[in-house]
């Protein structure tokens, strides 16, 4: 249990200083995100990692995934599946609390899990809840997302059972947590998280550097330069996808030619370097090569020659409408220098904002840290068709292959997310994927 890992900590930490744990404190932080409900079933189109990293804070899961992609036990302490994993059964932790003072009870997760999936068949039995679904060999994994935080509903009241509970929360500006005293895996060394929502990045990060913020986002094209200027930066494994999506599968064998030669025309390896000033690295698969260590297989080098000659004798018969999204400041440049690229290979592409587009610049948040989930949920995002990976590293590489060769979809860049963190932050910790280990940080006693 954490618990005891705590106190050993705090036992062991004597004669630190100013540096051993310290309980207490209100950690300040400034996202851009503006939700009107914190539901983790709520409509989000784009489940970004600010977004997951608050419901972690409030809601808990059944099952998790550490840092290596395992299923670990959380609210669930164990499971099983009848022959055909049809149907399962979740054995729930005793003694764990609702933030309203109740105990969690097998009725209260089954009611949860029947609203974040209605397809579902779920039944409370005694001390556990049973699922049953017609696809469902991978269940404990998908139930890591955050759509199947656990969650008590009583009228528009929302209530969870994970470290922090809601204190306050006013739509898309303010959110306030307050520490559990009864959290069933240990109190959280932070009495307090206030996220101030809908703030701009350079509100935040002048926030940060007065001392009114502890945590705030950083763009990645800004992470170099902010540190270079000695902040605190810490970023994440390149964790979301950069990418082309074209609107419908090719009409003919020309125009799959026209879309290989577009994926050889773009430079990657300059728009990483130069407009994401190394925020993000060159992308030649759907997931990164830190994740399923095959991606060098898909390499692309950008070549004008090479991509004139894919086109072999295919005309564009007009051309291309390239939509991206103008609320961030960075797509609209990249998108410039994607089409400045498919010039030199003979392509014609016109930048669009609104209206019908025949391919969209897109950036898709890698979901989980099993492989498989995350390759799956990322072609649900793009409109792509569903993917069966199967078991294997094989199965896994082959339903890739199968989307890239679809010309339905081009990488760019798999991008990092990276944070601003105040001098009084102590033992601040990401996931590999940049979801926070908040429950574990504390705030020094001493001004920095």
């Amino acid at each position: 249990m954490r618990r005891i890992a705590l106190l050993l900590l705090a036992v062991s930490s004597v004669g630190w200083g100013a540096t051993r744990p310290h309980y207490g404190g209100t950690l300040k932080v400034a996202l851009r995100m503006t939700p009107m409900s914190l539901d983790p079933v709520s409509d989000n189109p784009y489940d970004g990692p600010a977004s997951r990293n608050l419901s972690r804070l409030i809601f808990d899961r059944l099952v998790v995934l550490d840092d290596r992609g395992s299923l670990q036990p959380s609210l669930a302490t164990s499971w099983q599946a009848e022959p055909g994993s049809q149907r399962w059964r979740f054995h729930l932790r005793k003694d764990v609390m609702c933030h309203d003072g109740t105990p969690l009870t097998s009725d209260v997760v089954a009611a949860s899990l029947r609203a974040a999936n209605p397809s579902w068949k779920v039944f409370p039995f005694e001390d556990s809840v049973v699922i049953e679904s017609d696809s469902a060999s991978n269940l404990p994994v998908e139930l890591t997302l955050i759509r199947y935080g656990i969650a008590k509903r009583s009228g528009a009241k929302i209530i969870g059972t994970g470290p922090y509970s809601i204190s306050q929360f006013d739509p898309g500006k303010k959110l306030v947590l307050s520490a559990r005293d009864d959290y069933w895996d240990g109190r959280p060394f932070v009495d307090t998280i206030e996220v101030d929502l809908g703030r701009n990045l350079r509100d935040q990060m002048i926030s940060l550097d007065v001392g009114k913020a502890d945590v705030v986002e950083v763009a990645p094209e800004q992470a170099r330069h902010a540190s270079a200027e000695n902040r605190r930066i810490e970023s994440s494994n390149p964790s979301e996808l950069m990418a082309l999506v074209f609107a419908r599968d090719p009409q003919s064998p020309d125009e799959a030619r026209l879309r290989q030669s577009l994926s050889l025309s773009i430079d990657r390896g300059s728009i990483s370097r130069v407009l994401f000033q190394s925020g993000a690295e060159p992308a030649s698969g759907l997931l990164p090569e830190w994740m399923t260590g095959y991606e060098f297989l898909f390499q692309v080098s950008a070549d004008a020659s090479v991509a004139r000659q894919a086109r072999g004798g295919a005309r564009q018969s007009s051309p291309w409408n390239l939509s991206y999204d103008p609320s961030d400041p960075l797509a609209r440049v990249v998108a410039e220098r994607i089409a400045l690229n498919a010039r030199d290979a003979g392509l014609s592409l016109q930048l669009a904002t609104a209206g019908a587009a025949d391919v969209r610049l897109s950036r898709l948040p890698l979901v989980s840290l099993d492989d498989r989930l995350a390759l799956s949920r990322l072609a649900t995002m793009a409109g792509l068709p569903t993917v069966k990976t199967g078991d294997s590293i094989e199965d896994l590489y082959s339903a890739e292959s199968s989307l890239l060769n679809s010309q339905r979809i081009i990488p760019l860049l798999h991008i990092r997310t990276s944070y601003g963190i105040g001098r009084a932050v102590r033992n601040w910790s990401e996931s590999r994927d940049g979801a926070w280990h908040l429950d574990d940080t504390w705030l020094s006693a001493e001004k920095p």
